[in-house]
């Protein structure tokens, strides 16, 4: 049987005022997503012919976003906010050629997931009914709308919380909020809703109730994860339901084969990868496009951002935002990697290192104590402790070139435009710049002297001028 057409509503358009943010509520992120965009994604499957955002409040930085994660939804502009009816037939009204199937969805619903969507979707296409409303059976319903049934167990009406009594009150099955209609009779029912309530809007639950009057039916769909249904009005329900994500996210990882030390101090966006046979240590976060390969270990105390892991790569105690981890690399502790670091297989970036805009060959290593900006490094070599690329005259930034099999010594400078060709020695306290020839050893510093006798002349009574007295008399 083919699939009817489907056309998603997506209602963005209410001011979040709970929030207390400049930023609109459904732009707020959950591990690695926006609020909208985490719906938007549970949406995507659906295959539907259109996709309509209701946008309001912060319309602009609604449509910016929207351009950049989802650029074939189009937004609809809903002027004054009059209530979730009046948002759905603005959308409607946009495409008044559009049949099928119309769903209704909130942009502040990030756990509502792709399959209890299609279920939900697929459930009444075979149904035959009307409209069928998303449901689910929740401890506390406070605040929510109830769902009466008659005697029969079939849908009669949903109560609002304030116009319950305490009967209906005691009802625990809510309305998330969610509905799949049948397009032409949601359009027919959209056109007679009032505004005889005390916010003076038009209310989408309005339309199931001239549904049941029209004589059609209506049914409920309820979902098999009540977190599905759950949405953010606040930062507390912000950082719960990031909670309950965290939990989804790390226990689908752990089924698929990967080992966490501490999943509730383990944080991963839903947009990263991580293969089976990594191991993630305490105290981690794995954020944006991160992908760790197979076989490699994060952690503790990291944070990688749109990084990539190669396979057996050890990342220790490290910040890295735009990186590449070679295979069998070791990084860290207290490392920094910054974007479009490099480092090639089973290379090393070690202690207080911080890597800008360089590539380290394989086999290279910079173990401790070093700055390595704009620079690229060739294979087996080493650069020392303390061994800074000055790439930056005050001006511009230039590139510094070190080849295969270099050794630059500790506490050297190597002084950007310069070329350390292969094979190479730089001695330790050098400031190079000018190129090294292959097989060189470059020595830039002035010649040691010692001025003899100059501690008693000019420290006498000093502790350093009675030790250097001492060892005079020994001798």
């Amino acid at each position: 049987m083919p699939q009817p057409q489907r056309t998603v509503i997506l209602l963005a358009a209410g001011e979040g005022k709970r929030m207390k943010s400049a930023l609109p509520k459904v732009l707020h992120e959950v591990l690695g997503r926006s609020l909208i965009g985490h719906v938007l994604a549970a949406a995507e499957p659906l295959a539907a012919a259109e996709t309509l955002v209701v946008v309001g409040h912060g319309a602009e930085q609604v449509e910016a976003h929207l351009a950049v994660i989802t650029p074939d939804a189009k937004t609809v502009l809903q002027e004054k906010q009059l209530g979730t009816g009046h948002a759905a037939r603005v959308a409607l009204d946009t495409v008044p050629d559009a049949v099928g199937t119309v769903v209704v969805l909130y942009g502040d619903t990030p756990l509502l997931q792709a399959d209890t969507l299609r279920e939900f979707c697929e459930a009444h296409e075979a149904s035959g009914l009307a409209a069928t409303v998303l449901v689910a059976d929740v401890e506390d319903p406070t605040g929510l709308g109830r769902i009466m049934r008659h005697e029969d167990g079939t849908f009669r009406e949903i109560v609002e919380q304030k116009d319950a009594t305490p009967e209906q009150l005691a009802v625990t099955e809510i309305n998330s909020g969610m509905y799949v209609f049948d397009g032409a009779l949601l359009r027919s029912a959209l056109a007679n809703l009032s505004t005889d309530n005390s916010q003076g809007e038009e209310y989408l639950t309005e339309a199931l109730t001239n549904l049941i009057a029209a004589g059609h039916a209506v049914g409920t769909h309820t979902a098999a994860d009540v977190a599905d249904t759950l949405g953010c009005n606040d930062r507390e329900q912000l950082a719960w339901l990031r909670g309950i994500m965290q939990k989804r996210v790390n226990g689908a990882l752990m089924r698929s084969g990967v080992t966490m030390d501490d999943p509730a101090s383990t944080w991963v966006d839903v947009t990263a990868v991580v293969e089976p046979d990594v191991t993630v240590r305490p105290n981690v976060q794995l954020k944006g496009r991160t992908v760790v390969r197979a076989g490699a270990e994060v952690g503790p105390d990291s944070t990688l951002t749109d990084t990539v892991v190669g396979a057996g790569a050890t990342v220790v105690r490290t910040h890295a935002e735009g990186a590449s981890v070679g295979a069998g690399a070791s990084v860290g502790p207290f490392a920094y990697l910054r974007p479009a670091a490099e480092l090639g297989e089973a290379s090393k970036v070690g202690t207080f290192v911080e890597v800008k805009n360089s590539t380290i060959g394989s086999g290279s290593k910079v173990p401790h104590l070093s700055y390595v900006g704009d620079a690229t490094v060739g294979e087996k070599s080493n650069i020392g402790a303390g061994v800074i690329v000055a790439n930056y005259d005050g001006l511009k930034k230039h590139r510094t070139s070190v080849g295969d099999a270099v050794f630059i010594g500790c506490d050297s400078v190597l002084i950007a435009p310069v070329t350390i060709e292969d094979g190479t020695y730089v001695a330790a306290g050098s400031a190079i710049d000018a190129t090294v020839e292959s097989g060189s050893l470059g020595v830039a510093r002035a010649r040691q002297r010692n001025i003899a006798g100059w501690v008693e002349r000019k420290r006498p009574g000093t502790k350093t001028a009675d030790a250097a007295a001492r060892h005079k008399s020994a001798e």
